[in-house]
């Protein structure tokens, strides 16, 4: 697909009409999700020190990074534990550099194993899709370090607004490579179209019951 034409479908992808349906989506679940994300709060302050949160810098549409906002699933001490086991530990150093995430993260708390697994942590960013820092569907939210590895492909990534669900997270999500990640969020958008953005919300909802591949 050419670059005009790549540019041409990331203006339907942030158009009003899909703005509109990412506000009502977003409002009307926070309302009725209320009960529950109170239940996650309650949860997790009473089963481990430190905050109910945890916002880390992501890129947002045009390079403009916000805080997407989870509830907390790791000690405290993460960071001095995850340096600890990639200095320690040849796979999982491997294994971090392949794709950045940890089959056994020894940084996750109990209850944020089962956050994690269910997709429970993520509720919070309906805050960001509010706000318009996020989109109910779209490519994966990034750090800044992460964007080189999108090579030429990073300008069309910040095109549109990541999604709380997309390609990647109703695809496999763990099981995939990194590269095959970068390769989903480009096809989201060279295929972007009402109903590929219907199919997806889809098969959210079983990819987060049966918790297929999550991590």
């Amino acid at each position: 697909m050419t670059d005009r034409r790549l540019i041409r479908k990331a203006r339907l992808a942030n158009g009003r009409a899909k703005r509109f349906f990412d506000v009502v989506l977003a409002s009307l679940l926070l309302a009725f999700l209320m009960p529950a994300l109170l239940t996650i709060a309650a949860a997790i302050k009473l089963t481990d020190p430190g905050p109910i949160f945890y916002r880390h810098k992501r890129l947002g549409r045009r390079g403009k990074r916000f805080g997407c906002i989870k509830f907390r699933t790791m000690a405290v001490d993460s960071e001095a534990r995850l340096r600890h086991l990639l200095e320690t530990d040849p796979n999982a150093a491997a294994e971090w550099l392949e794709s950045q995430k940890l089959r056994n993260d020894p940084r996750v708390t109990r209850i944020g194993a089962f956050l994690r697994k269910t997709s429970l942590d993520e509720l919070p960013q309906l805050w960001n899709v509010i706000k318009g820092e996020m989109s109910m569907i779209g490519p994966r939210p990034i750090t800044r370090d992460e964007l080189a590895r999108y090579g030429r492909d990073r300008r069309f990534y910040l095109l549109v607004r990541p999604g709380i669900s997309g390609l990647w997270q109703v695809s496999g999500r763990s099981s995939v490579s990194y590269d095959r990640r970068v390769q989903y969020d480009r096809e989201y958008l060279e295929e972007w179209s009402w109903f590929q953005e219907l199919r997806i919300a889809a098969l959210t909802l079983p990819a987060v019951m049966f918790a297929r591949d999550a991590c």
